[in-house]
């Protein structure tokens, strides 16, 4: 069988023509697992909101079509490491089925050299995947959110414009349906203004159509005061001052959604965080995972590498398989337990997102030396 010699590194791969054979196999299973996954989970979810988004007059079928174009990206990046593991379980456990893992073995290939073409696939994968995250799915994640936060109705155009905004001021939280302009110019309309004791209980609440920014707090038009002491509501003559702590910095730090930004937006966003003294480790880890989420990719012919060696004769091929999805579906078990542990504070937000990384790479490497033994 004949090897690469151009380069020393490429000694590590079989054939030019067994490692094309084993790459195209590989990405046409990946390619038909996650078609598969995303169009029944993507039915499944318009089945469950077909009646949210036809509530709102006017919507049909194209925005039936709308919605399922911006849900299938995320359905794509949460579902192919999940396809590249399967494809790995399908595609080995088939060459040794059929016998081809033998006679490669017999050509003095190792378990590893086999693998070689399936983790450079791999490796492709990932990197398309993270393409993919940071140019699709974070736009489409947005523009999802946005659409969802207006009961699937009318998008403002405005960019500056945001969703359900609150603001805090002490024990006290001024919340708003919509916030439009920047700095001074800021408007709040849907206001709802909760004033609470020392207890923390609601004392009086405030609402009404109109908010703007007064340097320092925010007048409320149209206000309707609330008493919780007496349970009656009457209505203020003229705007009502509230959250007089409020600043304009509190303006541009919003709820940072770390699903609908890219890797240098979020690293923005913690940066601006932190300068205000705010808790940044669930983002930081976030960050880290949007690295390591798509390098996911690169372990699952590893972790489903099991399913692959050994007789195919001694009936215990479906039972290496279902150690491969195992070890695959635990990776995803520990790498959210990893990242919610962090996100409070138990682990530091590097070591979150990239200890099951290291960790699985070692039990799929030592799984697959004793497989080889």
């Amino acid at each position: 069988m004949k090897r690469w010699k151009c380069l020393p590194v490429l000694d590590f791969f079989p054939s030019w023509r067994l490692t094309i054979y084993l790459a195209k196999m590989f990405i046409v299973r990946i390619v038909a697992v996650l078609a598969m996954l995303v169009l029944v989970l993507l039915m499944l979810d318009l089945l469950s909101r077909t009646g949210d988004i036809l509530a709102f007059p006017g919507n049909g079928q194209a925005e039936l079509l709308e919605y399922a174009s911006m849900r299938a990206p995320q359905l794509v990046r949460r579902f192919l490491p999940y396809s590249v593991l399967l494809s790995t379980i399908i595609t080995l456990a088939t060459l040794n089925q059929n016998s081809e893992v033998t006679a490669m073995k017999a050509a003095g290939l190792s378990a590893h050299q086999i693998l070689a073409p399936l983790l450079l696939t791999a490796t492709v994968v990932a990197g398309i995947s993270f393409t993919f995250n940071e140019r699709v799915v974070t736009r489409a994640t947005a523009t999802l959110k946005a659409w969802e936060a207006v009961d699937y109705g009318v998008v403002p155009d405005d960019p500056d414009t945001r969703l359900n905004v609150y603001f805090n001021d002490g024990n006290d939280v001024l919340m708003a349906r919509q916030q439009t302009g920047l700095g001074a110019d800021t408007v709040l309309t849907g206001v709802t203004f909760y004033q609470r004791d020392d207890t923390g209980m609601i004392s009086r609440q405030i609402t009404g159509s109109r908010a703007t920014y007064a340097a320092p707090g925010w007048l409320v038009e149209d206000a309707q005061i609330f008493s919780v002491a007496t349970t009656r509501t009457v209505e203020a003559p003229e705007p009502v001052m509230v959250a007089p702590g409020t600043t304009l910095d509190q303006l541009t730090l919003r709820r940072v959604d770390p699903d609908a930004e890219t890797l240098g937006q979020l690293a923005q966003s913690i940066a601006a965080l932190k300068a205000a003294g705010r808790r940044t480790a669930e983002l930081e880890g976030r960050w880290w995972a949007k690295i390591s989420g798509p390098l996911s990719s690169i372990l699952m012919p590893l972790l489903g590498a099991v399913a692959g060696f050994g007789l195919a004769r001694s009936g215990n091929l479906f039972i290496r398989a279902v150690i491969g999805m195992a070890l695959g579906f635990a990776y995803f078990v520990v790498e959210n337990a990893a990242l919610a542990l962090g996100s409070f504070g138990g682990y530091p937000p590097l070591l979150a997102a990239w200890s099951p990384f290291v960790l699985f790479f070692l039990v799929g490497e030592t799984v697959l030396i004793r497989t080889e033994e």
